[in-house]
């Protein structure tokens, strides 16, 4: 009976143990986001406002991008019209080189040779309904051909940081050496959307293209998905805003895209997507995956103030003042896009002095050092530490420095010692002539003392 007492006893407090212990030790580290496992060769999300990468999936690769390509034609383009090369207004007409060598089948406004389009309108052709003649055309307007607009692609990707990009033409019809990653297209087309047209392009579901003297007025509809049902139901994302579809066989289906909601304000690209049937009913995966990926990061992702500017961040040492010390705070406010679950008590913070100590003077605002907040291996935020006071230097103790760096010198301690050899050998010479006066001046004086002193004759 008392055996199975104690064992009663035993396995309750074996219980309890288990059941208190399990959720403290779970606690105390923030819970993992679910990976939303994007179906597509490679995906990234990425923070419009800061620039902070929220997800990223095979982001460097090299893949071929189809339609995307004309993000980076109009970017040139955006680029022409702002140095006054060409502007919004300016007619261009299409040439027989322009237009020669496009694929039958591929997007097209259906312009002719010898029609004459406004460049804004080439612009609407080329990102409502992804023209790609469109694109030949302005190519041609900017730098005369069409082999010298893509080198000055190539050029813009590499100033731009692109290094897994290379452009053989600007429509992005297939080519074995036209290709890109998924950063690299987030590159382009952020530097693209500092242009307020492009987005008021890419953002466009429809248009009507005035008549010109070739052609009646055109009303074309954009090929994305999310911007219109016209095409296709089933996609509408009102969130969505933008910016560039683009598919072949070759690269699958692409989509560049952001949204918004609140204040959150992301950038999405994906590239490879696959079109598949689910129960009978075709799915582009390219628009159904950006609206998910959208949603996760909504739905997990927040701004957090993770830094006061007032806030005192450490005291550091202070040298040759009779003050050993001084505060430092954070040169700003610092709001960040953290994941939900992650709190600002969460980020490690790592201070990195200019100096320690530092030498007064300081003055209030001098730039002391920076502190790091991160997570992992993600650095959230770097900000400058301002001294919060001014600290005075002491004369005694900076004259006392002075003087210890004056005899640090080389050739001081040199001259020093020399005067130490100098000195020691006058005190040596000193001693040994004071001996020998002293000797020689005793013996001559005996001498003179034993004279005879005796009464002289007379």
């Amino acid at each position: 009976m008392k055996t199975k007492r104690f064992l009663s006893v035993f396995l309750l407090f074996t219980l309890l143990f288990s059941l208190s212990a399990v959720p403290v030790a779970a606690a105390d580290e923030p819970t993992v986001l679910e990976d939303p496992n994007i179906l597509a060769k490679a995906a990234l999300l990425m923070d419009a406002n800061t620039g902070t990468v929220v997800y990223a999936k095979n982001e460097h690769q090299e893949l071929y991008p189809a339609s995307l390509t004309k993000i980076m034609t109009a970017l040139l383009t955006l680029e022409a019209i702002d140095q006054g090369k060409l502007s919004l207004e300016q007619e261009v007409t299409a040439s027989a080189s322009a237009l020669e060598g496009l694929s039958a089948d591929g997007s097209s406004a259906g312009i002719k040779v010898g029609e004459t389009m406004t460049v804004e309108n080439l612009l609407y052709c080329m990102l409502v309904v992804s023209a790609n003649e469109a694109c030949d055309i302005l190519a041609e307007a900017i730098s005369g051909s069409v082999d010298a607009f893509v080198g000055a692609m190539n050029a813009k990707a590499e100033k731009l940081g692109c290094e897994n990009t290379h452009f053989a033409n600007p429509n992005g019809l297939h080519d074995a050496q036209h290709y890109t990653s998924a950063w690299d297209m987030y590159l382009i087309t952020k530097a693209a959307m500092e242009y307020p047209e492009f987005m008021t392009i890419c953002d466009t579901a429809d248009v009507v293209i005035p008549a010109t003297n070739l052609s009646e007025e055109r009303h074309l509809y954009t090929t994305n998905y999310l911007l219109s049902s016209w095409r296709v139901i089933g996609y509408r994302n009102k969130e969505a805003h933008g910016i560039k579809t683009g598919s072949t066989s070759e690269a699958g289906h692409c989509l560049v895209s952001s949204a918004a909601r609140g204040s959150l304000h992301f950038i999405s690209v994906v590239l490879g997507a696959e079109r598949v049937e689910e129960n009978g009913v075709g799915n582009v995966r390219s628009f159904s995956e950006t609206t998910r990926l959208f949603n996760w990061g909504f739905d997990n992702f927040a701004y957090q103030t993770v830094l006061e500017n007032d806030e005192i961040i450490k005291e550091v040492a202070v040298s040759l003042s009779k003050v050993d010390h001084v505060t430092v705070h954070p040169a700003q406010e610092i709001e960040v896009l953290l994941p939900k679950n992650l709190a600002a008590a969460d980020l490690e913070r790592t201070v990195t002095l200019k100096q320690d100590p530092v030498e007064a003077p300081v003055a209030e605002g001098d730039v002391l050092g920076t502190l790091t907040l991160s997570y992992g291996d993600t650095v959230y935020a770097t900000v400058d530490l301002l001294a919060l006071n001014a600290v005075e230097t002491s004369r005694m103790l900076v004259f006392w420095r002075d003087v210890q760096l004056f005899f640090a010198k080389p050739v001081v301690r040199v001259l020093f010692l020399v005067m130490v050899v100098l000195i020691v050998a006058l005190i040596l010479w000193k001693l040994t002539l004071g001996r020998r006066r002293y000797r020689y001046g005793r013996s001559v004086s005996r001498r003179s003392g034993s004279g005879y002193r005796g009464r002289r004759r007379r």
